[in-house]
């Protein structure tokens, strides 16, 4: 009885647990990151908000912190015209398909002690992960019509 107790909680364990590529992403992720760049797919000079924060030239040159142990991070906003408080926000990987690499990304923003106010998120593609370069993008709809956001980041 003992053998197949433990084989049952065996199976759930591995079951359950984080693929080894969503682990490998993680550590890679780890720590100190700049947002590039953020194009759209539409035509035309947009003013895009993002994270129900800023816009997007605010974005633009931010630095962001990952810290994959406990899914927390933080982010600057830049430009002589934003806000350049820290912001914290909780994040999760989430492996749509080993073998095309792809993930969802799911960022929460919170306070300073990880508490969300609204407990709302962000699903975003991580659609690139390396050890230097990273890409974000997220499918949003403007006039009935869907728009893709890319963010490329850089690691320092």
């Amino acid at each position: 009885m003992k053998k197949i107790a433990l084989l049952c909680l065996t199976v759930c364990f591995l079951a359950c647990g984080t693929s080894k590529t969503v682990r490998q992403s993680k550590k890679t992720i780890k720590g100190d990151w700049t947002l590039n760049s953020i194009k759209s797919s539409a035509i035309g000079d947009l003013k895009i908000t993002l994270l129900s924060d800023a816009e997007k030239t605010c974005f633009e040159n931010s630095t962001w912190q990952f810290v994959p142990n406990n899914n927390t991070g933080t982010y600057t906003l830049s430009g002589s015209s934003c806000d350049t408080e820290q912001r914290y926000f909780t994040f999760t990987i989430d492996e749509v398909d080993e073998n095309t690499g792809l993930y969802d990304f799911l960022l929460k923003p919170t306070n300073e002690k990880g508490k969300s106010e609204t407990n709302a998120g962000f699903r975003l593609e991580l659609t690139s992960l390396s050890e230097t370069t990273m890409q974000w993008e997220q499918l949003v709809t403007l006039d009935g019509r869907p728009i893709t956001i890319t963010m490329n980041f850089t690691k320092f």
